[in-house]
């Protein structure tokens, strides 16, 4: 169980019968009133966020939330095909919900974490897909830089080999290979040059 002030961003948690994740939290003391934890939770099955505030005598059970290791095969009309690590024969299908709007960085045979969360009846449930922070891809198109367009910010958006649509460094080419970090989307490397 945890108490109001342990529920901290990146716990998992337990409440209304439902697995969360902390977001954000915030414990405020006010001088008249008793101490009170403001949080914002992600609901681990729907996806949606809630606010939700704990007082000095609530506590919560923490979610029996695992990870294992899966392997992402290929995507279909809005379903992800992954399978197991040891048993590839093992094949299943996950919502692109799951995923949110980071299957934009998953490619075939990249390992991924899976996100379990078992139930009081012991039933296992994968709840969420998290990908390695940092990613490698192929620059598949990539306009050309223009001598003197550093007054812009110096980015471009380029196309990489998912389809996906990022802002890079002007000095990169289509063939290029570029490290993304996948919780920001962000550019961070250059790591082969065409």
């Amino acid at each position: 169980m945890l108490e109001y002030n342990e529920i901290k961003p990146g716990k998992y948690i337990v409440w209304q019968d439902e697995p969360f994740e902390v977001l954000e939290s915030h414990v405020a003391r006010t001088q008249q009133r008793k101490p009170q934890n403001q949080t914002k939770l992600r609901n681990l099955i729907s996806g949606r966020l809630v606010p939700a505030t704990f007082h000095a005598t609530d506590k919560v059970p923490e979610a029996d939330v695992s990870k294992r290791t899966i392997k992402f095969i290929y995507a279909s009309k809005g379903e992800l095909c992954f399978s197991e690590i040891k048993d590839p024969s093992s094949r299943f299908f996950l919502e692109e919900s799951l995923v949110g709007d980071k299957v934009k960085f998953l490619k075939a045979n990249v390992e991924v974490d899976a996100l379990t969360f078992t139930n009081d009846d012991d039933e296992e449930r994968i709840i969420g897909i998290k990908l390695p922070v940092k990613m490698d891809f192929i620059v598949k198109e990539a306009p050309p830089s223009i001598k003197g367009d550093t007054a812009s910010g110096g980015g471009k958006a380029v196309t990489l080999e998912t389809g996906a649509v990022i802002t890079a460094p002007l000095f990169i080419n289509a063939g290029d290979v570029i490290r993304i970090n996948t919780d920001t989307g962000l550019y961070t490397e250059r790591v082969e040059k065409n």
